[in-house]
């Protein structure tokens, strides 16, 4: 369990890597001995994390999306990508593949299909352009594909080692360990009102505001951004309808994200141990960075 990971191994849409520097700083604000429970855990960066940063904490990764799946298949997904070379071999990087090279590597992929799991989401980040993904054959059937393909290996030993690794739904997760003095609430739910082939759900504000009933009463870090305007409602309840914020107390960091050179978006992350007081906390922000 020596090896650190700066990013999760096998790609993964909302993994957390550049916030490991703050994330880092904010686990040192939790007493030892202490139980961390990640509740989107997502490609599992953030558990990861909290092991290799905090050995004394036990850590459950709620694996939902079923990435340790992915993980254990790393080696037959590697094998694949090694065919998947041959083929395009002769193919300009980066470029679409011609009709013929496509078709032989759909048909490739059918047949492994047969045989046994495919990792569509790490095969589409070598065949599909930038950002897109398929989950299915018939995805990729329906795409353009292009000669993006990985020239090395994916190495993922160790990624999940000391975790304990569960599939729950987060509520009944938290009901199960609500009752608990020394439980940290890692929450990083999916965006509101998105819909990405790589989440199982679509998530609607109500959905977004009931992730909120983790936070109250409980340490945790939480992840947002202010494309969601969630911490701005939760002061404006307070303010006008004499609401609880569950942020009230938290200490604040914020990161601004360029999309391209006029968008962009701030990503926000909020954690607050049971003993911070009650006076706001601070706001930090970082150089923009490029997703």
């Amino acid at each position: 369990m020596n090896r650190t990971f700066s990013s999760a191994p096998l790609p993964f849409m909302g993994q957390k890597r550049r916030y490991l520097k703050q994330f880092k700083q904010a686990l040192n604000s939790f007493k030892d001995e202490t139980l961390f429970i990640d509740l989107f855990g997502g490609s599992g960066l953030l558990a990861h994390t909290v092991k290799r940063e905090r050995p004394d904490a036990q850590v459950i990764y709620n694996d939902f999306d079923d990435y340790h799946q992915r993980l254990l298949n790393a080696d037959r997904t590697n094998n694949m990508l090694e065919h998947i070379r041959n083929i395009v071999k002769d193919c300009h990087k980066d470029k679409k593949l011609p009709n013929e090279i496509k078709n032989r590597v759909i048909n490739y992929i059918t047949k492994e299909e047969k045989k046994g799991f495919v990792d569509y989401i790490t095969l589409s980040s070598s065949l599909l352009f930038s950002m897109n993904y398929s989950t299915t054959l018939q995805g990729f059937e329906k795409q353009t594909l292009y000669n993006c393909v990985r020239h090395s290996n994916y190495d993922v030993s160790g990624y999940l080692d000391g975790l304990m690794i569960v599939n729950y739904d987060y509520k009944e997760l938290f009901n199960k360990y609500k009752h608990l003095d020394n439980v940290v609430f890692l929450v990083d739910p999916p965006y509101l009102s998105t819909e990405v082939g790589t989440y199982k759900n679509y998530w609607r504000l109500s959905d977004y505001l009931d992730v909120l009933n983790v936070l109250k009463n409980n340490s945790y870090v939480y992840f947002t951004s202010d494309k969601s305007s969630i911490v701005e409602l939760c002061e404006w309840l307070e303010k006008n309808l004499e609401a609880t914020n569950p942020f009230e107390g938290s200490i604040k960091y914020e990161m601004p994200v360029k999309v391209n050179h006029n968008a962009g978006y701030t990503d926000i992350m909020l954690y607050k141990p049971k003993y911070v007081s009650s006076v706001s906390g601070a706001v930090l922000f970082e150089e923009p960075m490029s997703t």
